[in-house]
C-alpha cells in the first residue's frame, strides 16, 4: 500500500482529506446531478409554455389562413439566440409557415411527434386548438447552449469548491492531527531510545489528555516501570549466579585436584602393597608350596586373584576418571573402518567358537576416533562375552536413520538381562551378573556412556533374559 511506510502524520493528514474530498465530490455530484435534472425540466416547460403562447396567438391566423399574421407570430422568436428553427403547421399537417423563413422544409419533422431532446436539441410540439378543434400545431427546435453554459459554471463552481476545501482541510488535518500523531510519535521515540540504550528508566512524558492515548502512554510508562524492576532483579541475580559460578568454579578446580591426588594414591601408593602381596603370595607358593596343605595352597591362591581383581578394578577406575579430563578431538570419523579394526584387535575372543557375525553399513559421523573406538571395543567385546554358551553366537553391528540423526547398534542373541534393573547398567560398578557366571569389572558400559554423553548423544539399551541384547547410541549432528 502506498501509505504503508510513510510517517503517521502524514498517514493522518492524508486520510483527512481524502475522507473531505470525497465526501466533498459526492455532495457535489448529488447537488449538481439534481440541478442538471431540474434544469432539463425547467428549459422543457420554459419553451412548452412559449409554444402554448405561439399557438394561441397563431389559431386565429390558421382558422383564416393568414399565414402573413402567423408570420408575424413566429417573427417573434428572433430574440432568442437559441430558437434554431419553427414552424406551424396547418391542419392537414403541413408546414404553413416557417422561421427563419429561408430554412428548407426537410428540416421540419412530420406532424406531429412527442416533445422530448433528441438529435443534438430540444423539440417542442404543441397543437393549435380553437373550439374543440386542432386546427394545426406549433414546432420549436432550439440548441443545447444554455445547459452547455450552465454545466461550465457548474465546472467551476465545482473546482472552486474542491480546491478551497482541499486548502482548509489540509491546513485544519495539519492542525489537529498534532492531537494525535504528538503522542503516538512520542511512544515511538520513547520506544527507539529503550531499545537503543536499554535504558529502561525512560518514560514517555507526552500525554494530551485522559484519552485512549493517554491511557495508552500511562500503560506503557507503567509497563517500562514493571521491566525495569524486573530488569534490576535479573541483574542482581545475574551477579549473585556469576558469584556462584566463580565460587562452584573454584570448588570443582579443588575437586579435581583431590581426584588427581586420589588417581595418583591410587595409582602409586595402592599399587605398590598390591603387587607386594600378590608377590610374597607368589614367593611362598614357589617356595614352601611342597610343605602347604592344600587348603593353604588354596587361600594363597584365592589371595592372588583378589590381588589380580583389585588391580583390574583399579585400572578401570584410573580409566574412567581419565576421561572427564580428556578433551574430545572431533573430526570425521569412519565407522566401517573403526569397526573392522575393533574386530581385528578381538579376534583372539573369538578364536575356537561359532560366532556369526553381521556387519551393516555405518555411515561417518563427527567425534573423536580414540574414544570412539573404546566405545565399540567395550560393546562388541560384551555382545562376545555374553554370547558364550550361544552355538552359534550371532552378532549384528549396524546403524539406522532417525529424523534425529542416525542410530548406531550391537545386537546379541547373548543372555540378556532383566528389564527391570536397566537403570543400573550404566553405573559404575554395577553388574547384573555374578562374576563367576561372566568375568568383568562392571565400569566398560560406564565408560562407554561417557564417551557417549561427552559426545553430546545418548545411549540405552533392550534386552530380554537369555535372548539377548540391543545397545543403541546416537551422537549430536550428522557427520
Amino acid at each position: 500500500m502506498p501509505l504503508r511506510n510513510t510517517p503517521i502524520r502524514q498517514k493522518l493528514m492524508a486520510v483527512n482529506l481524502l475522507t473531505s474530498v470525497t465526501v466533498i465530490l459526492l455532495t457535489c455530484t448529488a447537488f449538481i446531478s439534481y440541478e442538471i435534472v431540474m434544469l432539463h425540466k425547467g428549459m422543457l416547460q420554459g419553451y412548452a409554455t412559449r409554444a402554448q403562447i405561439i399557438a394561441a396567438n397563431s389559431s386565429a391566423a390558421l382558422a383564416f389562413q393568414n399565414e402573413a399574421d402567423a408570420a408575424d407570430v413566429l417573427s417573434a422568436l428572433k430574440t432568442d439566440k437559441r430558437i434554431m428553427a419553427a414552424c406551424i403547421y396547418n391542419e392537414s399537417g403541413g408546414v404553413f409557415v416557417k422561421y427563419p423563413a429561408n430554412a428548407s422544409v426537410g428540416v421540419f419533422p412530420g406532424w406531429y411527434c412527442k416533445s422530448g431532446y433528441r438529435n443534438g436539441g430540444l423539440e417542442i410540439f404543441c397543437p393549435v386548438v380553437q373550439g374543440g378543434r386542432t386546427l394545426g400545431a406549433v414546432y420549436l427546435q432550439t440548441n443545447l447552449s444554455a445547459l452547455t453554459d450552465r454545466y461550465q459554471a457548474y465546472a467551476w463552481l465545482l473546482a472552486i469548491i474542491i480546491a478551497s476545501s482541499i486548502l482548509v482541510a489540509y491546513f485544519l488535518s495539519r492542525t489537529l492531527q498534532r492531537q494525535i500523531s504528538q503522542p503516538i510519535l512520542a511512544l515511538a521515540e520513547t520506544a527507539r531510545i529503550i531499545s537503543h540504550r536499554h535504558d529502561f528508566s525512560v518514560r514517555a512524558t507526552q500525554k494530551n489528555g485522559d484519552d485512549e492515548l493517554g491511557l495508552l502512554t500511562d500503560a506503557f510508562n507503567q509497563m517500562l516501570s514493571q521491566i525495569q524492576t524486573q530488569d534490576l532483579a535479573i541483574k542482581k541475580l545475574n551477579a549473585g549466579l556469576e558469584q556462584r559460578v566463580i565460587q562452584r568454579t573454584e570448588e570443582l578446580e579443588v575437586a579435581n585436584k583431590e581426584l588427581e591426588a586420589f588417581s595418583y594414591s591410587v595409582s602409586h601408593d595402592l599399587r605398590a602393597p598390591l603387587r607386594a602381596m600378590n608377590g610374597f603370595a607368589g614367593m611362598v607358593l614357589e617356595d614352601y608350596g611342597l610343605h602347604l596343605p592344600e587348603d593353604g595352597k588354596r587361600y594363597l591362591e584365592r589371595i592372588r586373584d583378589g590381588g589380580k581383581r583389585m588391580g583390574e578394578l583399579i585400572d578401570a577406575l584410573l580409566a574412567f576418571s581419565r576421561l572427564g579430563r580428556q578433551a574430545v578431538n572431533r573430526q570425521t570419523v569412519d565407522m566401517m573402518a573403526l569397526v573392522q579394526s575393533v574386530m581385528d584387535e578381538l579376534k583372539s575372543l573369538r578364536d575356537g567358537r561359532l560366532i556369526e557375525m553381521k556387519v551393516e553399513n555405518l555411515p561417518p559421523c563427527q567425534g573423536d576416533p580414540i574414544l570412539l573406538k573404546q566405545v565399540w571395543v567395550n560393546l562388541i567385546s560384551n555382545a562376545i562375552k555374553y554370547t558364550r554358551d550361544r552355538n552359534p553366537a550371532m552378532i549384528e553391528i549396524g546403524c539406522q536413520s532417525e529424523p534425529d540423526g542416525n542410530v548406531y547398534y550391537v545386537r546379541d542373541n547373548g543372555a540378556g538381562f532383566n528389564m527391570q534393573y536397566v537403570n543400573k547398567l550404566f553405573g559404575v560398578f554395577q553388574r547384573l551378573h555374578r562374576s563367576d557366571e561372566f568375568e568383568g569389572t562392571g565400569v566398560g558400559l560406564a565408560i562407554v556412556q561417557r564417551i557417549i554423553h561427552r559426545h553430546g548423544g545418548r545411549i540405552w539399551a533392550e534386552a530380554e533374559e537369555n535372548r539377548g541384547a540391543t545397545f543403541y547410541f546416537t551422537f549430536e549432528g550428522k557427520a
